[in-house]
């Protein structure tokens, strides 16, 4: 894998974990507000609590992966399968960065 390569992958990668930590950030802020003292308002907030931490457990998700494709990077493995150590398509790596399995490993 070149230099190039390389280097833009990880700027793609540290370009979405910026986003995500962000909104993270104002998921957060969101779940920390006081509740509406009217019960049916509770509910409805409730409701929409609920979809704000399913959102942010994926958010969560996503930056892990992305940490761990950035040490990848780091460690000179980025673009090898994790599982059986061929190259994974540059394709591949385009659609999903974060990618550690080559597609036929990602089938199975």
């Amino acid at each position: 894998m070149t230099d190039r390569i390389l280097a833009d992958a990880e700027a793609t990668l540290r370009r979405r974990r910026a986003e995500l930590v962000a909104a993270l950030g104002r998921i957060e802020s969101a779940l920390d507000e006081t509740p509406n003292p009217d019960a049916e308002d509770r509910a409805t907030e409730r409701e929409g609590d609920e979809v704000l931490e399913a959102l942010g457990r994926s958010d969560e998700t996503e930056l892990r992966a992305i940490d761990a494709a950035l040490a990848r990077i780091a460690e000179g493995t980025y673009g090898t399968c994790q599982t059986c150590g061929d190259t994974i398509a540059r394709e591949r790596l385009a659609a999903v960065p974060t990618a550690a399995l080559c597609r036929d490993c990602a089938r199975r």
